[in-house]
């Protein structure tokens, strides 16, 4: 069976993880994933990421991060759904706790923060908002 939003079942294998305090979570593998797993390493929210095989399948393993016990994200959530995608502009560019989050956006030259989107003048689809 095909799953309808691959993304959305990224972002709760993470929150799942990190409510059970595992050190890291394991999922099918798409270069979308590893894109937004990219922007999140970058950004200080989970420690690392890795692609390998199981069973002749790609898989892909986000190490999550925790500080005094306690999960480093206290929120993620999915804004651009397939039932009703989110486009915004650059001077559009959602901010997320005043700037104490992100939000992470997918242009036509790739996936970033959009602080960094609407520094580099691109616009795109909102993928999540992480705090």
């Amino acid at each position: 069976m095909s799953m309808s939003d691959p993304i959305a079942d990224m972002l709760t294998r993470i929150r799942n993880g990190q409510q059970a305090k595992k050190p890291s979570v394991t999922m099918p593998a798409a270069k979308l994933k590893s894109s937004i797993a990219d922007v999140l390493v970058s950004e200080g929210y989970v420690q690392s990421h890795s692609t390998g095989d199981l069973d002749g399948k790609p898989t892909l393993t986000i190490t999550l991060k925790y500080f005094d016990g306690k999960p480093v994200i206290d929120t993620l959530k999915r804004i651009s759904r397939p039932g009703l995608r989110r486009y915004v502009g650059r001077d559009e560019m959602p901010e997320v706790l005043g700037g104490l989050g992100i939000c992470v956006v997918s242009t036509s030259h790739g996936v970033m923060t959009g602080t960094h989107a609407k520094a580099q003048g691109y616009g795109g689809e909102v993928i999540c908002t992480v705090s």
